[in-house]
């Protein structure tokens, strides 16, 4: 399962440097993510992100959250989307900064149920962007997460509908959309 979004794998394992561990830029965000998005479901499928709504730009929140033993708030921009047509799967996609702060993490949580082999697919107004796979599932749903370059951010700051694609069966792709209004905004915020 490779990373098609930005075309090398990143899935958050230990990297050696320099002889001793050193944890990857996605090590603190999988904490953050577990802050900010501490999922309490709200019906069958339905998730809903947590923390304290400092600013909406567009559908998308900038949630921010003090974790135990941190010293500061730490934020991510998220949306709750759910597929048109199946109003019961739905997608809880979180940008966030990584642990150095020089890059950003895509997290999308799925729904239990998803065909795991098949990852989770995007769509960026019709186009095709790639694949990611699956990292983890949790008791709220299934991870796929990507390293944000600059060619990713950038095709979504000039999008205006992101399709995240799940599937439940391998002849059953689900397209659930994602509004891109207000991400360029929401991104500044998240310096």
């Amino acid at each position: 399962m490779t990373d098609a979004f930005v075309g090398r794998r990143n899935m958050g394992l230990l990297r050696a440097t320099a002889g001793r561990p050193r944890r990857a830029p996605g090590a603190r965000a999988a904490m953050v993510v577990a802050a900010v998005t501490a999922l309490a479901g709200a019906g069958a499928g339905h998730v809903q992100a947590q923390g304290v709504v400092k600013q909406s730009f567009g559908d998308w929140q900038l949630r921010c959250e003090k974790p135990a033993g941190a010293s500061a708030d730490q934020c991510a921009l998220v949306q709750n989307v759910a597929a048109s047509d199946r109003p019961n799967v739905t997608l809880l996609v979180i940008v966030l900064n990584t642990a150095d702060g020089k890059g950003r993490l895509l997290r999308v949580l799925a729904p239990l149920g998803v065909l795991l082999p098949a990852g989770l697919g995007l769509k960026i107004d019709q186009s095709d962007v790639g694949r990611a796979g699956f990292v983890r599932c949790l008791p709220t749903g299934c991870v796929a997460e990507v390293v944000m370059d600059d060619n990713l951010v950038n095709r979504l700051k000039a999008g205006k509908i992101g399709t995240f694609v799940v599937f439940q069966t391998p002849e059953e792709g689900i397209g659930v959309p994602v509004t891109l209004s207000g991400l360029d905004k929401g991104l500044e915020a998240l310096k």
